[in-house]
């Protein structure tokens, strides 16, 4: 199985791809290949909604930044793993640009999908989506804001025509190294 990991911790860890990695066979199997993206490494511009990758150059970004190996890894991959840390109720702000960037992989036009409007898509198939979140009792995280980004992480993958497979919570104050798997189908 093909995994993107696209690590939204803005202050990465020395051991995080192991870290990360540890857990995914019992979710995917074995023999799986790793992409590993630490966000906080890389030049990751914003997207500034100017549409240039739907209209004038269909399916490229005007920004030619790291977030181009970001988009070949993730419509390369069976499952995209966003990992980050819960911070003021929410992923990292690193997640949420590339995040907003991925729009590049669909198309501007819309169909209807399970009785809502969502893009088409503009490749054959998509991977699967998977959360990985950190939680530390300083953010003190509640079951509340789980749920909303589960919630918003699910609505993006119907929007790339996939699924939430997997959200994975990691707990530091407890040391947890095996996320708590909470499993989407």
């Amino acid at each position: 199985m093909q995994i993107t990991i696209l690590n939204g911790d803005p202050n990465p860890g020395e051991n995080d791809l192991a870290r990360f990695t540890s857990f995914i066979p019992e979710a995917t199997g074995a023999n799986n290949e790793i992409r590993y993206f630490p966000l906080a490494d890389m030049q990751i511009k914003h997207c500034t909604g100017c549409w240039t990758c739907w209209w004038k150059t269909p399916g490229l970004c005007i920004w030619k930044d790291d977030a181009d190996a970001i988009f070949e890894a993730v419509i390369n991959s069976d499952l995209v793993v966003f990992a980050s840390p819960v911070t003021a109720g929410f992923t990292s702000s690193l997640l949420k640009r590339i995040q907003d960037r991925l729009i590049v992989l669909i198309h501007p036009y819309i169909e209807l999908v399970q009785g809502e409007c969502h893009h088409r898509k503009r490749y054959d198939s998509y991977p699967d989506f998977a959360l990985l979140l950190n939680t530390t009792p300083e953010e003190e995280t509640d079951a509340e804001d789980i749920e909303i980004i589960t919630d918003i992480y699910k609505r993006l993958a119907i929007n790339f025509h996939c699924k939430l497979r997997h959200v994975w919570i990691t707990d530091t104050q407890k040391q947890k190294e095996i996320p708590h798997d909470i499993s989407y189908h």
